[in-house]
């Protein structure tokens, strides 16, 4: 897979997850560059900033402090240059119907992918 993106943010709390994820984006050449945030208050810190700006964000939903939902939340009242070009794909290990149904709803969300990510979730979203 050529790599369509060229900074990729993935933000989860947790370190294998991020682990694993990170090895399989950078696997599938996804991205050209991948970065992780352990915090979604930190992502929206470095988004505001200018710190980061990607074409595409992997985000979890439980997550200490601030959760993915809360981190949409957040999201929509940023006013970063390229905003609605960026692709969220809620990447969380939730059964969870509400999840789906709020993931599907949400005008930001443009994939929700069951964890753990595998090369063949990111060919179905790229299709």
């Amino acid at each position: 897979m050529p790599n369509h993106y060229k900074t990729c943010l993935l933000i989860d709390d947790n370190y294998i997850d991020n682990f694993v994820t990170r090895r399989i984006l950078e696997s599938s050449n996804f991205a050209e560059k991948v970065v992780v945030s352990s915090s979604a208050s930190e992502a929206i810190e470095w988004l505001r900033a200018g710190k980061v700006r990607p074409d595409a964000i992997f985000l979890d939903i439980r997550m200490p402090v601030m959760g993915g939902f809360e981190f949409l939340q957040e999201y929509d009242k940023l006013d970063i240059e390229g905003k609605k070009n960026i692709k969220i794909f809620m990447l969380s290990s939730s059964l969870d119907p509400a999840d789906m149904r709020k993931s599907a709803n949400n005008k930001y969300i443009t994939h929700f992918i069951h964890k753990p990510l595998t090369q063949k979730a990111l060919e179905d979203i790229d299709t």
